[in-house]
């Protein structure tokens, strides 16, 4: 071996190995091989024309019904009149503009903070007796053995979520009503007959048993998906080194329920705000505002009933703004969790 050939001292030995090849035209080897390895914009649009044009109806459903309807939030800065002009546009344009005193008002009604305060409750009540309800009801049915007995538990659970509000408020009203079947049954033997479907102390556990019977059934297809993901293989190593069903449950199915129960979580923390329109308004009557008004009803009522659009907008656009912040914290928190949330990092 020449002498040319051999490094002089050891650093430039190190220099040598350490050292990039450089392009002709100033990239490096590295570079050049990624740059070739990612394909053209071009080339991945040609790729995925086809998924591109699958997606493409649903991409249009969200412009036209989620994001155009954003622009409208500028009532929220207006004394809006809709009956300036046939065109909501042209009501729009020539509405008064009030700035921010809509947001004033708001922040000082003791009915918009009433609202805040029972949603927030029906929220937690929600989140702590709703949520595990499914998870439990997947790893019930999931423990089944026989199919055709797992389907008809699926079927049973999975029908009330085709009823409508208007049907299960009725059912609850036959049931646990004033003139419902405990009731009487209870005036038989001498006690006095039940008042939940009227008593405002215990509206928000009727809202959420009503939501559990109604929704509970329909929420575990996700789990059920995600338990059929999992290798049997596992379970099996699981119990040939010693571990019973519940170990098997703790050590085996949880772990593998857990990306999705960090993404409904987070899911559920952004619609933190919205706890059912229909439902809560369907009652409101009968428990009165104090009990009963939630954002949207708030929303709603002085929207729809009082005619006072910007007021109520103002009230929607702080609701959106608080959720938009309450899905980046829970997503973030789930990050930090080490779990992908609804995007990753």
């Amino acid at each position: 071996m020449s002498h040319s050939t051999v490094p002089r001292s050891r650093a430039e030995a190190h220099d040598r190995a350490g050292r990039t090849p450089v392009a002709s035209d100033g990239t490096t080897a590295a570079g050049e091989k990624e740059k070739a390895g990612k394909p053209s914009l071009r080339l991945r649009f040609r790729r995925d024309r086809t998924l591109i044009l699958m997606t493409l109806p649903a991409v249009l459903l969200l412009l036209v019904f989620n994001y155009l309807p954003i622009l409208g939030n500028i009532v929220a800065f207006q004394d809006y009149d809709p009956y300036v002009s046939d065109n909501g546009i042209v009501s729009m344009l020539h509405s008064a503009w009030v700035g921010v005193e809509n947001f004033q008002q708001i922040f000082a009604d003791s009915a918009f903070w009433n609202a805040v305060k029972n949603t927030l409750v029906l929220f937690f009540l929600q989140l702590v007796l709703f949520f595990p309800v499914p998870i439990a009801l997947a790893l019930l049915i999931n423990s089944v053995v026989r199919p055709r007995l797992r389907a008809l538990s699926q079927a049973i659970l999975y029908l009330p979520h085709f009823f409508s509000w208007v049907l299960v408020i009725s059912v609850f009203q036959q049931i646990f009503g004033g003139a419902g079947v405990l009731s009487q049954l209870l005036r038989r033997h001498g006690y006095d007959g039940l008042t939940l479907m009227t008593d405002p102390s215990t509206f928000k556990f009727l809202v959420t048993a009503e939501s559990i019977w109604k929704d509970a059934g329909w929420g575990i297809i996700v789990f059920l998906a995600a338990l059929a993901s999992v290798s049997p293989d596992l379970y099996e190593a699981a119990a040939m080194d010693g571990a019973g069903r519940w170990r098997r449950i703790w050590h085996v199915t949880l772990p593998a329920l857990r990306p999705v129960i960090a993404l409904l979580l987070v899911l559920r923390v952004g619609d933190a705000l919205t706890v059912g329109f229909e439902q809560i308004l369907l009652q409101r009557d009968a428990v009165g505002p104090g009990a009963a008004e939630v954002l949207d009803t708030f929303v709603w009522w002085n929207g729809v009933r009082n005619q006072d659009f910007g007021y109520a907008a103002a009230a929607g656009l702080i609701k959106g703004v608080v959720s938009l912040g309450l899905v980046l914290v829970a997503n973030k928190v789930a990050h930090l969790m080490g779990e992908q949330g609804v995007y990753k990092k």
